[in-house]
């Protein structure tokens, strides 16, 4: 019977951890969460606003995903599976590996 009530306090201990962890990155949001697309629409980055990005290219939906990081107005993104990139925001246009 204690070893339940131990069990349900440390849940609810660990589910409030991540509720405010969550907060503080929405509080952190820049301004560049949201849809990124190429002029010819085969490349589209989606920047999550928890630091997460989804990207696709051509028909493949989730082609690439992984974390990044703006600072100021550059990007840089480190996907699941080890590929790193970087890119700047310049006049509302992201520059992705160029």
């Amino acid at each position: 019977m204690m070893s339940n009530a131990f069990a349900a306090v440390l849940a609810a201990s660990l589910l409030v951890q991540f509720v405010q962890e969550e907060e503080v990155t929405m509080n952190d949001m820049h301004p560049y969460v949201g849809l990124w697309v190429t002029l010819d629409g085969q490349i589209r980055h989606e920047l999550l606003p928890n630091n997460r990005y989804v990207e696709a290219r051509g028909t493949r939906e989730r082609a690439y995903e992984g974390r990044y990081q703006v600072t100021g107005t550059h990007i840089d993104y480190w996907d699941d599976t080890g590929f790193t990139a970087d890119g700047e925001f310049i006049d509302d246009v992201l520059h992705h590996g160029e």
